[in-house]
């Protein structure tokens, strides 16, 4: 399989680096395989002097993926190489750029933008990427119906980023695998493909680029829907720091539904025993649709399920920054050839049919702990969706050599400036936030401590006050 899809690819091709002039559209295109983009678009980024680029990885004949860079404000030349991929499934990273860490906000004219002092383009250069095709910008045929084929396609855009000219220069920078949500399944899964081509690489049965990842932030994640769908009763029945959230009938009916013959813990399971058989997707399908149906549903009732301090309307984080990308000139200024679709259904169809949310990557995301990868996992307190406490308790399931440790390691608190921020726990490059008074999007509601805490990740340094 990987040679084959190294042959779909190759030859892969190089571009000369263009001038640097606003609104150059550059492409260069070899059997459906392309890089197009526009250099310096003067969109969101308006800090004087910082290279951006925006356009499309083209992988195949009617496959068009969406990326927008951001080199960093300082010494871009040097800093790291920061991947940001929001969830889903079949959610736009424009979410994370626009409402949480990318360089501008959009003001609530929906037609302006404001610089974001906390934005990890600070430190960093960061792309953000929309995937699976049909994403936010991305578009064409969308063959992507699983965390494993989406890994797959994803590996292939970053063979196409490294062998060109615009971001070779980037193959040996470390490199930070930033997700969030349903990144809990595509972090683990996609680092460890991207670790299997690397040995197939240095094994010669494959030529193509390493990509070696050097840390993985996980936010609110989806790991192990087992141990999360129980989470949504404990949440409910006790969110720290902000008590009972459901009426005890609710409760009561939830931990029915959980615990009963054919429940959800009976489904979850028989998901998670079919394995990747023909008969799992029907399985793992039926057993998501009944978890969802009978404890996400009934743990965020009338609330934001992204911040329990809110009710379903969500005024928190504003979308101002989707009528701004409609805006036509916005979108011939970045090179964009489709409508955007922050989380289109398409996509997120494709996912359900295989029962892709009912299966767990905890055994991946232990792996990749045990063989010592820096990683974070942290979570917005006031999240519901992906509760700290069920993303906790996957971790403390983890298999791995800091398993005992982990778990007798207590909480103490981050500090910044006296204030404290988060709960933490480390162990070796291993470590776990609590992030107080933040909800899903962790650095749209902690901007200031969500920077700190990623500049310490990226100097590969457990979490610690200032």
């Amino acid at each position: 399989m990987f040679l084959s899809i190294l042959l779909a690819l190759c030859p892969l091709f190089s571009l000369a680096s263009p001038a640097a002039v606003k609104h150059e559209f550059s492409s260069q295109i070899q059997d459906g395989v392309a890089l197009r983009f526009v250099n310096n678009s003067g969109i969101c980024e308006t800090t004087p002097g910082v290279h951006q680029m925006s356009g499309y990885v083209d992988i195949g004949t009617n496959m068009s993926i969406w990326f927008w860079f951001f080199a960093s404000r300082n010494s871009p030349e040097t800093a790291p190489f920061t991947l940001w991929i929001n969830g889903g499934p079949g959610c736009a990273s424009e979410i994370g750029l626009f409402q949480e860490n990318g360089p501008c906000h959009v003001n609530s004219d929906g037609n302006s933008t404001t610089l974001n002092p906390f934005s990890w383009n600070t430190v960093s250069n960061m792309i953000y990427i929309d995937q699976p095709i049909g994403t936010g910008f991305s578009f064409g045929v969308d063959t992507v119906n699983s965390t494993e084929s989406a890994a797959v396609q994803f590996w292939q855009v970053f063979q196409i980023l490294f062998e060109s000219g615009e971001f070779a220069q980037y193959q040996s920078r470390e490199f930070i695998f930033a997700t969030e949500s349903y990144g809990g399944h595509y972090g683990p899964a996609f680092v460890t493909y991207f670790d299997q081509q690397n040995a197939a690489i240095a094994a010669g049965s494959i030529t193509g680029v390493p990509l070696v990842v050097s840390a993985l932030m996980v936010n609110n994640g989806w790991y192990d829907p087992l141990i999360q769908n129980l989470a949504y009763l404990t949440f409910a029945t006790n969110a720290p720091g902000y008590g009972q959230l459901q009426s005890d009938a609710v409760l009561q009916k939830m931990n029915t539904s959980f615990f009963e013959p054919n429940g959800c813990r009976d489904q979850e399971q028989a998901c998670f025993d079919a394995g990747n058989s023909s008969a799992s997707n029907a399985i793992c399908s039926k057993a998501d649709n009944f978890c969802v149906d009978n404890l996400f549903i009934p743990a965020v009732g009338n609330r934001d399920s992204d911040d329990l301090r809110q009710n379903s309307s969500a005024l928190f984080p504003p979308e101002f920054y989707l009528k701004y990308l409609a805006l036509p000139d916005v979108k011939a200024a970045i090179g964009a050839e489709s409508n955007y679709s922050e989380c289109p259904d398409a996509p997120f169809e494709l996912f359900t049919r295989t029962g892709d949310d009912a299966r767990t990557w905890l055994p991946q995301l232990g792996a990749l702990a045990n063989s010592r990868l820096k990683i974070l996992i942290w979570a917005g307190d006031a999240d519901i969706n992906c509760n700290w406490l069920g993303g906790h308790a996957s971790v403390l399931a983890m298999d791995w050599y800091g398993k005992q440790r982990l778990a007798h390691t207590p909480f103490t608190n981050m500090t910044i400036n006296g204030t404290a921020v988060a709960a933490i726990q480390n162990v070796d490059h291993f470590s776990f936030a609590r992030v107080y008074e933040s909800g899903h999007e962790v650095p749209a509601f902690q901007p200031g401590p969500a920077l700190e805490i990623f500049k310490q990740v990226i100097a590969m340094e457990q979490l610690h006050s200032v």
